[in-house]
């Protein structure tokens, strides 16, 4: 069906009538006249038929652009047949690490070396394109979180905002507390009543005014349930000039304390330490249940204004047209 965005446009149709009713000529004082006897000598009265007829013409076809333009302001669109829109009714915010120990290169894709925070990337891309009906969002956390992507059905800017994500962004501590804090008061804004946060270090919180375990307190409190992933390998090697020796690069990795989170409020630990790890810890992670919410029904516009508009374009045009031919005839 059509419908007008801005129907009030339509008390602009008489204006043209009230302007030439009730304003006066602007060159009625000014016009000369030249008067003679008889009109039989002039031989106008086939001109004056003619010049009635194209005059007859132009105003309908005046009249007719007025109408289309009022039209093409009162913005006619197009509404086409009710949509149900497919939600599941979850909500996942996905915390993750930028510190500066994500920029460790113990992962591997395709055979290769990659750092975490890449390694996390296209992991976490894969499971955010799953989640088709979800709402997602993004909160990024180093020395301070931010939210970097609110709740929102539009997977494709979050998968884009992720991508774009890097290290040094937010400093380069490990804030947990405040980015559980951060996500609980954009979780709590929402009506859902199951909500879920997956959160994702590499290490241990040593910034922010909020401890990790006061913060869960909180999240359990509001129904908020957390599932913790620790990223890093056990053991990596490191070469120097002379040999190699073999370290373990998660050693700052807080273990205990992201357990504590997650069973704190109703939650589980995952340990990934490799991208095989992570890839199996995100497909677990797809069985998380749903909550129940009503159906989002939707009905798509399409905008029509263009089409009035296209066509008193053309109206006028045709009317330069003519006066300029009636002008050239006259010269002739």
């Amino acid at each position: 069906m059509i419908h007008f965005a801005w129907p009030w446009a339509f008390i602009l149709l008489p204006l043209p009538y009230l302007v030439y009713r009730f304003a006066p000529p602007a060159l009625a004082a000014r016009e000369a006249a030249l008067w003679v006897p008889q009109l039989s000598r002039f031989g106008v009265a086939r001109h004056e038929q003619s010049q009635a007829a194209r005059s007859r013409f132009a105003t309908l076809l005046t009249v007719f652009c007025w109408v289309l333009l009022v039209t093409a302001c009162a913005r006619p669109q197009w509404l086409g047949e009710p949509v149900d829109f497919p939600v599941s009714g979850r909500d996942l915010l996905l915390a993750v690490d930028l510190s500066g120990s994500m920029d460790t290169a113990d992962f591997e894709i395709g055979g290769k070396a990659v750092r975490r925070i890449d390694a996390l990337q296209v992991i976490a891309d894969q499971f955010i394109q799953r989640r088709r009906g979800d709402r997602v969002g993004l909160i990024l956390f180093a020395d301070q979180p931010y939210v970097q992507a609110p709740l929102t059905f539009d997977l494709a800017t979050v998968r884009r905002l992720l991508q774009e994500a890097a290290i040094g962004m937010a400093g380069k501590q490990t804030a947990i507390g405040d980015a559980i804090g951060l996500a609980l008061k954009r979780a709590t804004a929402d009506d859902a009543k199951d909500r879920v946060l997956i959160l994702m270090t590499d290490g241990a919180n040593t910034a922010g005014q909020l401890t990790p375990l006061k913060a869960a307190e909180l999240a359990a409190g509001q129904g908020l349930k957390i599932y913790t992933i620790g990223i890093g390998a056990d053991e990596m090697q490191v070469r120097s000039f002379f040999f190699s020796r073999t370290i373990n690069p998660s050693a700052d990795l807080d273990e205990q304390a992201l357990t504590a989170i997650a069973e704190e409020t109703g939650g589980r630990y995952f340990r990934a330490r490799n991208t095989r790890e992570l890839e199996e810890i995100y497909r677990l992670l797809d069985d998380l249940e749903p909550a129940e919410r009503e159906q989002d029904r939707y009905r798509p516009v399409s905008d029509l204004f263009y089409w009035p508009l296209g066509l008193a374009l053309g109206g006028v045009l045709l009317l330069v047209l003519a006066d300029s031919l009636a002008a050239l005839r006259r010269r002739a």
